[in-house]
This record gives structure tokens, sequence and C-alpha cells, in this order.
């Protein structure tokens, strides 16, 4: 817990000064470097290492993949002075919209199970239905950044299928650990990890298609 204290505002007060270099490798270099050595300096090294190889996972999952969120609003986008904004919301629009759409297409006309051992409730069906929608709902969206119909069209399809993915690993972290939900934070809903889960994977990479592919 004490290192998430130290980490957290750390990591995003270099999102906020737009320490690129420094917010990008921070974790990283933490994860791969700082804890091995912590550990391997514990009394007991077994147990040294499987706690560092759980703070690890939390770091990067909860820390390093979630602060690319904020970080959008610093990238320089060549033509696109300001609006940086607007790629925030649409990454969130087009995933968590994605979620949403998946279960009601699952309830309209989901028979298949897709992952039953990990997420028994998402469907072939479902999961085809909320991505496809998903994708056409960011191509529409397309005005309020710097990319073309067909490009917010397919970076739509990329983030949803990641934001899927993203989800299905945190469902397999969750059943190894036996649990349903990280938290009760959320009445009906579990905790904050679980309402994020599908920007675990399609944060970074939205982030990164934009630094360079868009950024000047």
């Amino acid at each position: 817990m004490g290192s998430f204290v130290l980490v957290v505002p750390l990591q995003y007060l270099l999102v906020w000064n737009g320490s690129y270099a420094l917010y990008a490798s921070f974790i990283p270099c933490l994860v791969l470097i700082g804890l091995p050595l912590l550990a391997l300096c514990a009394e007991n090294r077994s147990k040294g290492l499987l706690r560092m190889r759980m703070l690890a996972g939390g770091l990067l999952i909860c820390v390093f993949s979630v602060s690319h969120i904020p970080a959008l609003l610093t990238l320089p986008i060549s033509g696109y002075p300001g609006r940086n904004a607007y790629l925030l919301v649409f990454l969130l629009l087009v995933v968590q919209s994605s979620d949403v759409l998946q279960y009601l297409w699952g309830k309209l006309v989901g028979r298949h199970a897709i992952a039953p051992k990990l997420s028994p409730a998402k469907t072939v069906e479902g999961t085809v239905g909320g991505i496809v929608t998903a994708s056409a709902l960011g191509a529409g969206l397309a005005s309020m950044t710097p990319f073309t119909v067909p490009e917010a069209a397919l970076i739509s399809l990329w983030i949803t299928l990641l934001g899927f993915l993203g989800g299905l690993a945190m469902s397999a972290i969750k059943r190894s650990r036996g649990i349903k939900d990280w938290s009760s934070l959320i009445p009906g809903h579990g905790g904050m990890l679980d309402r994020l889960d599908s920007l675990c994977l399609s944060a970074p990479a939205f982030f990164y298609l934009l630094r360079f592919g868009w950024s000047s």
C-alpha cells in the first residue's frame, strides 16, 4: 500500500507536467529493476518475490495503464490545438459504450458463450454486435478527432477489441483469486477497476497510436 501511496501521485505529477519520457518509463523501470532488487533484499526471498510480482501487476494495470487516459491531454497534435479533451472523450465513449452495447446485444440475440469459464455472461453475438456498433459510433464521432471517418472506424474497432481482451484478462485474474468483483465501491457494479478494466489495454494502445502517428 505504501508503494501505491508514493507511486500514484508521482506518476500523475509526471503526466501533469507532460514529462513523456519520465511517465512512460518510470513505472516500467520500477517494475523491472526496483521491485526485484527490493525482493532480493527481503528476509524471506520467496515471499518477497511473490509480493513484488503482485505489486508489479497492480502498478502496471491500475496505475501505469490507466494514467494514459489523462496523458492524452498532454499530446501535441499537429493541426489540433487545444482539442485534446475530445480525444479523451472519444476513447471513453467508444470503449465504454462497447461494453454496454455488448451487454445489450447479448441480452437480445446472445446464444453462444464466448468465454464461459472467464465471463459466462459474454456471448459471441453480443461481443460482435457491441464491437461493430461501437465502431460505427466511433466513425460517427470522427469530426471531433484528427482522424478521417475510415481511420476513426478502424481505430474504434481496434480499441474496442482491446477493450474486450482487457476485460477478459481482468476476469481471468479475478477468477484466479476467487473473487467476482474487485471491490463493492459501486453497488451492483463492483469497484472502479471493474468499470475501467476494458481501458487497461485500450488506453495505452490509443495513446501510443496518437503519440507516434499524429503527435507533432
